[in-house]
């Protein structure tokens, strides 16, 4: 007969052993420090001597002293098994879901765009979209998953590297002038957009940065229309209200349509600021979040991929 009354446990003693902390195990398994104390005092008083030895400083104040770490392997192994043992047992006709969240901005002119293949792929995961430009807190479960612009630094989650961003000068194609090229000083004399979004760390160019650099020496006041969502700052360059900078990747299927051209693409302006998937080390755990990440990560290497060859091949 199988005694799995210790299986709460069991995990508090393995993820307080990978972790090397309470804490850290604590925010994997979704309780508090105390509780994940409490669980595995209570496995260490059922087989009668301490599980870890204990420092007061280090990365990792918990060290399994030896008759664990032997059992650590049988003990993770079997965690695995029972995880597989579920997911069979919910069998290929149940449905998971993940919800993902993800800027307005991104996800209308990023991720929609990419949906049908995971969709394809993963015919029994439905993704539930959480659009939102607040930063949505990820460590806590107020969504599974989350694609974010930034350093990358956010407490709590994992965060795995995208791609990286610039800043490129746009405008609806009608604006173009019909009698010369388009040049810096052309640039300065129109209706500048700009996004009063804030950008904490990132490097973003203001206006008078941009132009600075293009070479303008009257550069222009900071007049024009301000905007204090990235969002609408590019839904007002598509409506030819004026020239924006925006973030290349946002528009990119908008440059492909051509309803937006990029201005002065020799003017490059990369960021600080990269794209990255995140999510918590528990939700991670779980089969569909793992698998969302995993998509994008590939795809995010994958679209690369084709950018560099599209690029090699136009300069043969």
């Amino acid at each position: 007969m199988r005694n799995l009354t210790r299986l709460k446990s069991l995990q508090a003693l393995e993820a307080s052993a990978r972790h090397g902390s309470f804490v850290g195990a604590a925010t994997e398994l979704d309780v508090t420090p105390p509780a994940v104390g409490q669980l595995v005092r209570s496995l260490e008083d059922w087989v009668g001597y301490p599980l870890f030895r204990r420092t007061r400083s280090g990365s990792e104040r918990l060290a399994p002293v030896d008759e664990a770490r032997e059992a650590l392997d049988d003990i993770a192994q079997g965690l695995d098994l029972l995880e597989s043992g579920l997911r069979k047992l919910r069998g290929r006709k149940a449905r998971s879901v993940i919800v993902v969240t993800a800027s307005q901005a991104l996800v209308a002119n990023w991720l929609l765009g990419r949906l049908q293949d995971f969709t394809t792929r993963h015919p029994n995961i439905d993704v539930r979209l959480d659009v939102s430009d607040r930063v949505i807190d990820l460590a806590q479960g107020e969504a599974d998953i989350g694609i974010r612009c930034g350093l990358g630094d956010w407490k709590g989650v994992k965060s795995t590297y995208l791609m990286g961003e610039e800043i490129i000068a746009v405008c609806n194609r009608s604006l173009l002038p019909q009698d010369c090229q388009v040049a810096a000083g052309w640039i300065s004399e129109q209706t500048l957009i700009h996004d009063g979004t804030p950008h904490p760390g990132g490097d973003f160019p203001s206006w008078r940065d941009w132009l600075a650099r293009a070479g303008v020496n009257q550069l222009p006041a900071e007049s024009g229309l301000k905007i204090n969502s990235t969002a609408a700052v590019i839904q007002a360059a598509i409506a030819a209200r004026g020239v924006a900078l925006v973030r290349k990747a946002l528009v990119a299927q908008e440059l492909e349509s051509g309803r937006l051209v990029h201005l002065l693409p020799e003017i490059r302006w990369p960021v600080k600021w990269a794209y990255f998937v995140a999510a918590s080390p528990k939700a991670l755990r779980r089969y569909e979040v793992a698998s969302f990440h995993e998509w994008l990560v590939s795809d995010s290497v994958e679209s690369h991929r084709n950018v560099h060859q599209s690029a090699s091949d136009a300069g043969r």
